[in-house]
């Protein structure tokens, strides 16, 4: 099956819920998993994962954030999000949907989208709307507002998500020109790295930042929190299958694939130049390696999944030191130089491996170089939109609350600060 138009295809069948081929119980069973999986990502996976990078005094603002994040995305995609991006917009289609689910009045336990009920659609997309504000949590780390991040994460879903993933998912402009993204590399990751560098960039450096070293404070957190990672991307790209059959099966072979060469690809490198390998660098390249496969998985095969997994290392690990030590942003958890590079990276050769010549599932009959046009196109506008509005939404909230922290505050902690508890206490 060629999954190229997999969400029109869902788009087309919303209106006549229940009236498709009936329930399949098999993929139901399976995008029920999923859904847990993606959820798990967040979950504990990435809250672990972000937490143990930081400083012992900053642990559970982090874990907060992401479960804050959690908690508001859900209640808006009911309130409106999941209907503006998956229903008809009548003219306005090819920008945004419609706003007939808005709290989804007609909901019920026997509607379908295709063999699916719309209950497991629905919670299995909200979980893509939960993680990609939470990965750009990495970037402003240790020093923004509680509130502000509450804000900041409202807003940016609604105006940076809710259009970005209606364009591609939802049956809008760039679905029309036929862009490939099977499970988010262009909606999630480029469209959450580029965020986080405007954020980043927007509230500038930690106090220290870059002379004053800032070492995960707990490294066991990071590696538990990197396998919930790796676990739950199996329902992140061979869940947007959303069949128990085949298709799923190579999405996940060729995920575990990209992640395990990220993996050993930053490992070498790292330990090439520093002349040890460390257990972050393994995990990043892990976390490079499944982002970059991500937009590819359901339309690449198990040679194309080491090419672009080992294309996630090197050029991450790179785009890494650069940000860091050359351009000296601080980005502090690396969601840019990781997520919106791997995402950019692996969305450009997905219009390169997914061609059958090359092992891949076709190119529904045009050429590599046509294909690599549209997921370029793609590409350009998500930056453009993204970091445009990212912008307006911080300066925003800027001008009205407030964004970062004190000094003081900031050197106190946040925990203590925003919070009144600590991750810790000393014996």
């Amino acid at each position: 099956m060629n999954f190229r138009n997999k969400y029109l295809l869902i788009l087309s069948l919303l209106p006549e819920l229940a009236m498709a081929e009936g329930l399949n119980q098999a993929n139901t069973s399976w995008v029920l998993t999923s859904t847990a999986l993606v959820l798990f990502m967040t979950l504990p996976g990435l809250s672990l994962f972000y937490a143990g990078l930081v400083r012992s005094k900053n642990v559970l603002s982090v874990l907060m954030q992401c479960f804050a994040i959690t908690c508001i995305v859900s209640i808006l995609w009911l309130v409106g999000v999941y209907s503006f991006i998956f229903t008809d917009g009548g003219e306005m289609q090819w920008f945004i949907g419609g706003a007939s689910k808005v709290f989804m009045p007609d909901l019920t336990t026997a509607s379908l989208v295709g063999d699916i009920p719309e209950t497991v659609f629905f919670m299995f997309q909200m979980t893509f709307a939960i993680i990609t504000p939470a990965l750009i949590v990495g970037a402003f780390a240790e020093r923004m507002k509680f509130s502000a991040m509450l804000w900041f994460s409202a807003l940016w879903l609604i105006v940076v998500y809710m259009p970005i993933c209606h364009w591609i998912w939802g049956g809008g402009w760039l679905a029309d020109l036929g862009v490939m993204d099977f499970a988010g590399g262009i909606v999630i990751h480029v469209n959450a790295g580029i965020s986080a560098l405007v954020t980043a960039l927007v509230l500038g450096k930690r106090k220290g930042f870059p002379t004053t070293a800032m070492p995960p404070h707990n490294m066991t957190m990071v590696v538990t929190g990197a396998g919930m990672l790796w676990v739950g991307w199996f329902g992140f790209n061979a869940g947007s299958a959303l069949t128990a059959d085949g298709s799923a099966g190579m999405a996940m072979l060729v995920t575990h694939l990209g992640a395990a060469t990220g993996s050993l690809t930053w490992m070498f490198l790292e330990w090439i130049k520093f002349g040890k390998p460390s257990v972050l660098g393994i995990v990043t390249g892990m976390v490079a390696g499944l982002g970059t496969i991500t937009p590819a998985s359901g339309f690449v095969g198990p040679a194309g999944a080491i090419v672009i997994g080992f294309t996630a290392g090197l050029v991450c690990f790179y785009a890494t030191q650069y940000v860091k030590r050359v351009l000296k942003i601080d980005d502090s958890l690396d969601v840019f130089p990781v997520h919106g590079v791997g995402g950019i990276v692996g969305s450009l050769l997905t219009g390169v491996f997914a061609a059958s010549s090359l092992g891949g599932l076709g190119l529904g009959g045009v050429s590599i170089s046509h294909q690599v046009a549209v997921q370029a196109l793609a590409v350009v506008v998500t930056i453009a939109w993204s970091a445009g509005f990212s912008y307006l939404i911080l300066k925003l909230i800027e001008k009205l609350i407030g964004l970062r922290v004190s000094v003081d505050e900031e050197i106190e902690g946040l925990d203590i600060v925003l919070h009144e508890e600590t991750g810790y206490h000393n014996l």
